[in-house]
């Protein structure tokens, strides 16, 4: 009888927890529509659980606080779905393009590649929490933990080239690092694409050559 029991009691523990991922899924993209669509302030918990179908207890059980929901809901845009930023970054198909490239040109022009899909997602997000984030502390916060954690991922891709001998010898990883960080911005994308209106292939061509011009020289 034991033998019978563990078998269905493993399959509804799998179940539940492909219901539970399937919800937290649904969770994050009806919260960003309305965040995207309302901005962070006029968007409510109740309203995001309405949407959603669940219970508010629900998504503060699943995301802590609203600010935690707006960060998930900010980390499945940049990954590409909520369904990515479960996958580690490393093992993501673009970044795991990038890793395995051995042309440090090229490495660098798929680098660029991934840029105006993260900002053309997570932007409107990003943007939201920019001007939500001098009235809550709880946002500061958070908008400095997204902006340590895209340096910390671009200072990994500087140490990458720097290990395969092909960072300009001039160059310390902190200064590849911040100038990776500073070019990348989505202060740089908005610029150039939403105020001047550049295609976004001319940003993807002008970052790739800007990126290799200031890590790789020559």
């Amino acid at each position: 009888m034991t033998d019978d029991v563990k078998p269905r009691r493993a399959y509804r523990s799998v179940a539940r927890a492909e219901q539970v991922a399937a919800k937290r899924r649904e969770i994050l993209a009806e919260a960003g529509a309305l965040f995207r669509r309302n901005g962070y302030p006029a968007t409510s918990m109740p309203s995001i659980a309405a949407a959603a179908g669940v219970a508010v207890e629900t998504i503060y059980r699943a995301f802590g606080s609203k600010a935690g929901l707006f960060s998930a809901v900010i980390d499945a845009a940049v990954a590409g779905g909520s369904a990515r930023a479960d996958t580690p970054v490393e093992e993501r198909p673009a970044i795991k393009a990038v890793i395995e490239e051995t042309d440090p040109r090229r490495q660098i022009e798929l680098y660029a590649a991934t840029q105006p899909g993260i900002h053309r997602r997570a932007g409107p997000l990003m943007r939201a929490l920019a001007g939500a984030r001098a009235t809550d502390p709880e946002l500061e916060t958070l908008w400095t933990s997204i902006e340590q954690r895209r340096l910390e991922g671009q200072t990994g891709f500087v140490r990458m080239l720097a290990g395969r001998g092909v960072l300009r010898r001039d160059l310390s990883v902190e200064e590849g690092s911040d100038s990776l960080w500073a070019l990348t911005s989505l202060a740089v994308y908005d610029l150039l694409v939403t105020t001047r209106g550049w295609p976004e292939h001319r940003y993807r061509t002008w970052l790739a050559e800007r990126l290799a011009d200031t890590l790789l020289g020559g």
